[in-house]
């Protein structure tokens, strides 16, 4: 501190770190992000292993996967997958569902908008 006690102000504005890459930011097309929320709602499908497999972090897939969601195309595409099921529910007598751990049964005569409603009630749980 100098003899008269007085201070020297100094001012440091950030910029860039020397030697620090300049990187763009990547954009990834709609459909892009389409085809991987699609590939994330597959059963089975661990999102942060496929977030990592196409070079992205997770929230950014869990993102992609909420506005999906928020705009309803994910639910149309499972509802779409719904309505056509791989096996003839008349022949079995019941229909079996599991979505997040949750077993929906329902007998064949069940209303597909009725089963619409609950599986709704089921992912809002």
């Amino acid at each position: 501190m100098p003899a008269d006690r007085s201070f020297h102000l100094i001012e440091a504005v950030p910029d860039r770190l020397e030697g620090a890459a300049v990187a763009r930011r990547r954009r990834w097309s709609d459909a892009f992000k389409a085809e991987m929320v699609v590939r994330s709602f597959e059963p089975g499908t661990n999102v942060s292993a496929l977030a990592r497999e196409i070079g992205i972090k997770s929230s950014q897939l869990f993102g992609w996967r909420a506005e999906a969601l928020k705009r309803g195309e994910v639910e149309r595409r499972v509802d779409e997958a719904i309505s056509a099921p791989a096996c003839d529910p008349v022949a079995r007598g019941l229909v079996e569902i599991v979505i997040n751990g949750m077993t929906i049964r329902a007998d064949a005569d069940v209303g597909e908008a009725q089963l619409r409603r609950v599986i709704r009630a089921v992912r809002a749980a």
